[in-house]
């Protein structure tokens, strides 16, 4: 069988090894995916989940803490514990519901939209690079390899993001 894996009638089987070298891609790509948003983040006290908080606030302005928290699929504490750290350092500005007061609402303030346009630069160069170097069909492809590994209700949250939705 080629690398490619591929019958002739379409289909895909790929051996134990294939998959291997596939999963330890991906442990190494997510490494160098993270590096640039992790040194930009070390002198802050900061980390990942700083980081994945000030992207989906960003890319949902007004989000509820309920709704980051299932985005996230972090504890109620260690969600409140990140939020705690960008509301003090003045990163994140939490606004009380209009129809709900218990609700709060999540915006970055200036400094976190200049915060997360640095870490989002660097992601963003990395990926174009990449993207650029494996071309169009490889994009498309990988897409729809990232969307086929999540859980549905994983696949239904990006989806609703894709749409512009939160």
């Amino acid at each position: 069988m080629s690398d490619s894996a591929a019958t002739s009638d379409g289909l895909l089987f790929l051996t134990d090894e294939q998959l291997r070298k596939g999963i330890e891609a991906m442990f190494f790509a997510y490494r160098g995916f993270t590096a640039d948003p992790d040194r930009i983040l070390e002198g802050m006290d900061y980390g990942r989940a700083h980081h994945r908080a000030i992207h989906f606030i960003h890319r949902s302005p007004g989000t509820t803490v309920s709704n980051l928290l299932a985005i996230l699929g972090v504890t109620k504490q260690s969600l409140n514990r990140v939020l705690r750290s960008l509301i003090e350092d003045g990163l994140v500005r939490s606004d009380k519901g209009r129809e709900d007061a218990r609700e709060r609402h999540l915006f970055l303030t200036e400094k976190g939209l200049l915060l997360e346009r640095e870490l989002s630069d660097a992601q963003r160069a990395r990926m174009r690079a990449a993207y650029r170097a494996a071309g169009p069909q490889a994009v498309q492809g990988f897409r729809q390899v990232l969307e086929a590994m999540m859980d549905p209700e994983m696949r239904r949250q990006y989806n609703r993001l894709k749409e512009g939705g939160t």
